[in-house]
């Protein structure tokens, strides 16, 4: 039976998503992901205009998956602010010992597009980033936490910065380092023991 453009539609957007986040977009082509949706480029190029089109309608679809559900870090963030951070770094932790673990889509689509500012997919990584940052905004501020814009910035930093560190390194432990900074966000006396990093003289 043959399928309706709706289903077309969705199954572009899914293969095109597959290939590029693993071959990023400059690698994954155009008749790649047209043979992988078992799709002519004449009936892909009907549904999206172009590739750049293509990536955009990509990450515009995964945000919404990402908000559609009750819980866009896929796990239920609740409790203290204490306990809310150990929820997330146990699940970085888990998410980054998957087999073939490649981070956020959209922070590496993002970084391979950092020469063009203009690309629409970059403005879709950017509002997606700023409410994933937002969502953890209104989790702390449940919570109770004091400042709760200032915190979850610079909780977010630690999630992004943990991540990139993993992809380059191939290395988890470096949730379990940011979790542990994590946790003198929110621990001013721990934070108060801990010694003082001294910085290394300029070369």
């Amino acid at each position: 039976m043959p399928r309706s453009a709706h289903e077309t539609r969705q199954k572009i957007l899914r293969e095109a998503h597959r290939l590029f986040r693993k071959s990023g977009f400059f690698r994954a082509g155009i008749d790649e992901i047209a043979a992988a949706s078992r799709v002519t480029k004449r009936t892909l190029y009907h549904h999206f205009e172009s590739k750049d089109a293509l990536l955009a309608a990509v990450l515009s679809a995964q945000h919404a998956e990402v908000f559609a559900s009750l819980d866009p870090y896929g796990v239920r963030l609740s409790g203290t602010p204490a306990q809310i951070v150990e929820a997330l770094f146990d699940k970085l932790v888990e998410w980054s010992t998957t087999p073939h673990w490649a981070g956020s889509g959209f922070t590496r689509l993002a970084m391979e597009l950092a020469d063009l500012p203009g690309h629409p997919a970059r403005t879709i990584a950017h509002q997606h980033k700023a409410a994933m940052e937002q969502y953890l905004t209104g989790v702390l501020a449940t919570a109770g936490l004091e400042q709760p814009a200032e915190r979850a910035r610079e909780l977010f930093v630690l999630i992004e910065g943990a991540m990139a560190l993993i992809l380059v390194h191939g290395d988890p432990a470096y949730a379990g380092a940011a979790a542990n900074a994590a946790r003198c966000l929110f621990d001013p006396a721990r934070a108060a023991a801990e010694p003082t990093p001294r910085m290394a003289a300029p070369a």
